[in-house]
């Protein structure tokens, strides 16, 4: 290893008296991209990982999360609240046709349920002050 460049503990030392930069700064991220790379290493998923690969999936997981937020921060500002429930996160999930798709065998912990009323249940439609043709009701 040469004396311009020293690798310490996931950060990056270029010159000699120059700043630790972690490759999250490097890569323009929030999620930790040497925790990630330890997690790859460690969880035998093959027997090398490349550099690349925990940058990667550093930022596909850090733009989940900030999709998932983004959606679930609406739903709590249209409940007119300020902080964000698992309620939020679940209304958040299940109206966005690809997160849903993406976590449909995930259960949220005191997420709840849609809110949904089957269209049977609702009350028939009055065509001009008569019940509609279709109505289920009985005259004795």
């Amino acid at each position: 290893m040469s004396s311009a460049t020293a690798i310490r503990r996931g950060r990056v030392k270029i010159g000699g008296a120059g700043k630790l930069v972690s490759r999250s700064a490097k890569a323009g991220l929030q999620f930790p991209v040497g925790r990630i790379a330890r997690f790859l290493k460690a969880g035998r998923y093959a027997q090398r990982v490349g550099a690349g690969a925990p940058v990667y999936l550093s930022a596909v997981l850090e733009y989940l999360a900030a999709e998932v937020l983004e959606l679930a921060g609406n739903a709590a500002r249209d409940n007119k609240k300020n902080r964000i429930i698992p309620r939020h996160v679940q209304l958040a999930i299940r109206n966005d046709e690809e997160l849903s798709r993406l976590l449909a065998a995930v259960t949220i912990a005191n997420g709840g349920a849609l809110p949904n009323i089957h269209d049977t249940l609702l009350p028939k439609k009055l065509v001009k002050g008569k019940a509609a043709v279709d109505s289920a009701s009985q005259e004795f």
